[in-house]
């Protein structure tokens, strides 16, 4: 019958005979071994606990006869312990030649620095816009992206045949769900559970039906920005927004407000920063509109407010000097390597 191993026990099925074949064999194999891995073999197939020769010969005893058992004990032991004290010194002639694995390592190479991550740009764009405003007192809200018309339209004093609703603008999931289009959504929510005064910054992705191009993208991210209070005129916004341009991209910076549109403002305007190298587009904002705080059920003789929007992609292709918004979400690592701090 053959062993463990595959082989024919020597010996004739004598255990004693065996043993010292064992050993013979043992012996012409080890000296053959020229590396950790052919001592690893070598040290499994000898004793190893599931196929080592030596461990079934162990293993075999309760099958012997009583009287036999002795003097196989005595020589199964005597050959493990040759056995091990000889794979002892190959190991150690192994690590002083430098062939085991431990000692392989060669010292005089450069070691290998692991690779550091860094924050992706349009996160540390987000970052620096919300310290400006929290450290102006606003408190940082977020809310659904899968939104109800009711939040991302209709209270915003948008009307049921207002282009923005188009399907070839709104991406809708059914019904009146939809996929957000602005941030927006939450300055309602927010009025809705709180009483005024309030001031919040409001970060998040959001979603629209657009070809990909330098300037566009079907999903970016947004930050609004929502004061409401006793008294609050453009001046308040006017000062807001110069204030926010300046810390965002230098005391050196211009700013300067263009008649827009928004449903939900009124009057409405786009700003333009300019921190020396001309005018560029910032964002939108305005007064809120009477009837928005009317669909929240807030006086609109008794407070004011004043919003603002901007697409994070791109103030921080503004901030970091990059002409091509695509760029930040092509997973490029060499692009994104720059922003390693």
């Amino acid at each position: 019958m053959d062993d463990e191993t595959g082989q024919t026990p020597a010996g004739g099925g004598d255990p004693l005979a065996e043993i010292e074949a064992l050993r013979t064999d043992f012996e012409g194999e080890a000296e053959g071994v020229r590396d950790a891995a052919g001592l690893d073999d070598l040290r499994a197939r000898y004793l190893g606990r599931k196929r080592g020769r030596l461990t079934a010969v162990f293993n075999g005893m309760r099958d012997l006869p009583p009287e036999s058992r002795g003097a196989v004990g005595r020589a199964a032991n005597e050959a493990r312990q040759a056995i091990s004290s000889r794979l002892a010194e190959i190991e150690a002639g192994l690590r002083d030649s430098g062939a085991t694995e431990a000692d392989a390592l060669d010292v005089t190479l450069p070691g290998r620095s692991d690779e550091v991550g860094s924050l992706h740009p349009i996160t540390l764009a987000l970052e620096e816009i919300l310290d400006v405003f929290t450290r102006m007192g606003y408190k940082v809200v977020g809310g659904p992206e899968v939104e109800h018309d009711f939040y991302n339209f209709g209270a915003l004093n948008m009307p049921r045949d207002h282009p923005a609703r188009d399907i070839q603008d709104t991406l809708y999931l059914g019904g009146d769900w939809l996929l957000r289009t602005h941030t927006s959504p939450v300055q309602i929510r927010t009025m809705q559970q709180q009483e005024p005064p309030l001031a919040i910054i409001v970060p998040g992705r959001v979603y629209r039906r657009d070809t990909p191009d330098a300037t566009h993208t079907p999903s970016f991210v947004q930050c609004e920005g929502l004061l409401v209070d006793r008294d609050i005129t453009m001046a308040d916004l006017r000062g807001t927004l110069d204030h926010f341009a300046k810390a965002l991209f230098g005391p050196q910076t211009e700013t300067r407000l263009r008649p827009g549109y928004f449903p939900f403002t009124e009057p409405s305007a786009e700003m333009d920063a300019d921190a020396g190298n001309g005018w560029i587009e910032m964002l939108g904002c305005g007064m809120v509109h009477p009837a928005v705080f009317e669909a929240v059920g807030y006086d609109p003789q008794e407070w004011q407010g004043f919003a603002f929007g901007m697409g994070v992609d791109r103030i921080a292709a503004l901030r970091y000097g990059i002409d091509d918004i695509r760029m930040f979400y092509e997973n490029d690592a060499r692009f994104l390597r720059q922003f390693a701090v």
